[in-house]
């Protein structure tokens, strides 16, 4: 996979986007725990993300990584955007609506038709108006209330 690098400026700081971007586990945890509102796990996202998706992109600011969205995929035509994360000091400057229009891109570029996303539902106006998902029928089940 390429690794590509996009410049962007928001606010008072420029944005580095890269696709399939270096980081240091630590920074995603950090930025998880920040974005999800949760205490910091011990996961190995490098592992994960290189031997399971499709790539990522990250944002970076002066400051370090500011945004991360990982893509995982069926290796054929569907691809499905995971833990989107913008830390809680850099939202509402449009680097979400970026990560996922760079995720797009590199998606069809690989050969993917679909891109699909799942999320609560105060993200709605996010993902169908600010960055053109639309509604489909799905389903859930949630292994962990299965005995």
């Amino acid at each position: 996979m390429q690794r590509i690098r996009r410049a962007w400026a928001s606010g008072m700081s420029e944005i580095q986007y890269e696709w399939r971007g270096g980081f240091a586990n630590d920074e995603v945890h950090t930025l998880h725990a920040d974005a999800f509102e949760h205490g910091a796990f011990d996961d190995d996202w490098q592992s994960l993300v290189s031997e399971r998706s499709l790539g990522w992109v990250t944002a970076r600011d002066q400051g370090g990584l500011v945004g991360f969205v990982n893509v995982v995929w069926d290796g054929l035509v569907h691809a499905w955007i995971q833990d989107e994360m913008v830390s809680s000091g850099s939202r509402h400057r449009g680097i979400g609506i970026r990560l996922i229009e760079i995720a797009r891109d590199e998606a069809k570029s690989a050969g993917c038709e679909w891109l699909h996303v799942d999320f609560d539902d105060h993200l709605r106006p996010f993902y169908y108006d600010a960055v053109g998902f639309t509604p489909t029928n799905g389903g859930l089940i949630n292994l962990t209330e299965l005995s």
